[in-house]
């Protein structure tokens, strides 16, 4: 085995490791992974259904009908963009955010034996290698 095979091996290990912790978490409270990937993507900003289509890579009409089924919760409405009013943005209400926070702190502490084991220097380096690797080209 190469180091690159390691790098595929232990990236596709962690991915597996995480997605199935999110989608624990998530079915706890009757969301998706997709659908906990769009409160993770809006928790500090308002979103275009194109632009989460897009980042997401699902097309527009699926993306509608995730929002739609998270407005029927009351996870996140939708309204006119300050700056066009033309265009009309996605975002979390105080129910998503309260959601969100709440899923993230469970996630955090599910995550917590792996991350853990690493002292302050290493999770710094995990953490600019992580970034490294996600650089889009």
């Amino acid at each position: 085995m190469t180091a690159t095979d390691d790098v595929m091996d232990a990236l596709v290990r962690t991915t597996f490791e995480v997605a199935g912790v999110l989608t624990r978490i998530g079915g706890e409270h009757d969301l998706s992974l997709t659908q906990l990937r769009v409160l993770g993507i809006l928790r500090d900003r308002r979103a275009r259904i194109t632009e989460l289509a897009a980042y997401l890579g699902l097309d527009k009409s699926t993306m509608s009908g995730l929002v739609d089924r998270a407005q029927r919760r009351g996870l996140l409405t939708r309204d006119k963009n300050p700056d066009d009013g033309r265009v009309v943005d996605v975002y979390m209400t105080p129910a998503g955010l309260e959601l969100a926070k709440r899923v993230e702190d469970e996630v955090r502490r599910a995550l917590a034996p792996m991350t853990g084991r690493l002292n302050p220097e290493q999770l710094d380096q995990l953490v600019k290698l992580l970034e490294l690797v996600l650089i889009r080209p």
